[in-house]
């Protein structure tokens, strides 16, 4: 992970990637000077997103979409266009969701909980039936996180039970997407065909 994480971009798409990161950290600055500490807070809970991607490894594409899906998601919520813009909550939950069950599937393919990308030798069935049900865990993670919020800090959060089962919804909807993605392409960088056959062979091994 170190590795990845130091490695220098060397396509356009990771050149963006990090632009985007670079953007991320000047926006708690911003946010902290013009705006108010709580939305510097909203806009820093958003860094460790940011850099996980490259700290996994990811290729460029993926890199850059997380990271844009993870800024416009943040500074949503700075801006208030979860309010202002009918629908808006409900797109983000399914395409952020979406872009983080992806992520969440390479940590458990790299930790050896369940293989659930084409590096790690899964199936495309294992895929399009774990990654909705990573989703939907995820989904009512932050759920939970909402009412915390509600609960504790603000009432001013947004939490009904019609919001609630929505976003839940649309968040299952992300991972359907994201098991199609698994099914089809690899998040990873482009790894050695030794590699990927020797990850096969041991879940094969492992399941005899």
């Amino acid at each position: 992970m170190k590795e990845d994480f130091l490695r220098p971009p060397r396509t356009i798409a990771e050149w963006a990637a990090d632009a985007v990161r670079a953007v991320g950290v000047v926006g708690v600055a911003v946010a902290l000077i013009w705006l108010s500490p709580t939305d510097a807070g909203i806009a820093a809970l958003a860094l460790p997103a940011l850099m996980l991607p490259r700290v996994l490894g990811m290729r460029g594409a993926f890199d850059l979409t997380a990271c844009v899906t993870v800024i416009v998601a943040a500074w949503s919520n700075v801006l208030d266009l979860y309010r202002s813009i009918s629908g808006w909550d409900l797109l983000v939950h399914l395409v952020c969701t979406g872009v983080l069950t992806v992520v969440a599937a390479v940590i458990l393919s790299r930790t050896d909980v369940v293989p659930m990308t084409r590096d790690a030798g899964a199936s495309p069935r294992t895929s399009l039936i774990l990654a909705p049900v990573v989703a939907l865990a995820l989904s009512a993670v932050w759920e939970m996180i909402e009412w915390l919020g509600w609960a504790y800090l603000s009432d001013e959060i947004f939490v009904t039970y019609q919001d609630t089962i929505g976003d839940m919804a649309f968040g299952a909807l992300g991972g359907v997407a994201a098991g199609v993605v698994l099914a089809t392409s690899s998040p990873d960088r482009a790894r050695s065909a030794h590699h990927v056959d020797e990850t096969r062979s041991k879940s094969r091994a492992g399941g005899t």
